[in-house]
């Protein structure tokens, strides 16, 4: 579970094969610019062969966690490991009806001890430079964030080990939020 700023209680668990429907469902309710935040490119549909990969996950290398509110996809974020590597890819897409409310920093939390408990010791991702709402969310989880950027992208990169900092930080938003759980 995952309580919203708002005060909305909403699900988060593993996505499955099943959920390849409600995916293209979800991705044609994104906005232009979320679409282009995620896919650096107005990315209108995705084909079947995305959808497959994108909802058929090994949960060991491959993770993704989906938010529900009711039946409906709200948010997903994903982690895929790089190859012979302790690093993983991480990414998020918020339905921008839900965007604001903590659901990239919950998905963030919880793949990130995820990916821990699989042998991945850091993240890295990519995000355009005007896409301060997910620098926020990198910055605002408390790992110890390392940016590279040109014009338009930054590479972002963190270690996911749960530090003293990161447990305070966590500890703090459930404080808030109310939300039940250890860090």
């Amino acid at each position: 579970m995952i309580a919203t700023r708002d005060g909305r209680t909403l699900v988060v668990r593993p996505i499955r094969p099943s959920d390849a429907a409600g995916l293209v469902a979800f991705h044609q309710r994104l906005s232009a610019d979320s679409i282009y935040r995620r896919y650096f490119s107005l990315h209108s549909e995705l084909s079947p062969a995305e959808v497959a990969h994108l909802t058929t996950v090994d949960y060991r290398e491959r993770l993704a966690l989906v938010v529900l509110e009711g039946d409906a996809l709200v948010a997903v974020g994903r982690f895929d490991r790089y190859p012979d590597s302790s690093t993983a890819e991480v990414a998020f897409v918020v339905l921008d009806t839900h965007q604001h409310q903590g659901l990239g920093l919950a998905l963030l939390e919880r793949l990130a001890d995820a990916a821990w408990a699989r042998g991945i010791e850091a993240f890295s991702a990519s995000t355009l430079a005007t896409n301060r709402d997910m620098l926020a969310v990198f910055y605002d989880s408390g790992f110890d964030v390392e940016i590279v950027h040109d014009a338009e992208e930054i590479e972002v990169r963190f270690a996911i080990e749960p530090t003293a900092t990161v447990r305070a930080r966590r500890a703090e938003r459930r404080d808030r939020s109310g939300e039940p759980g250890s860090a």
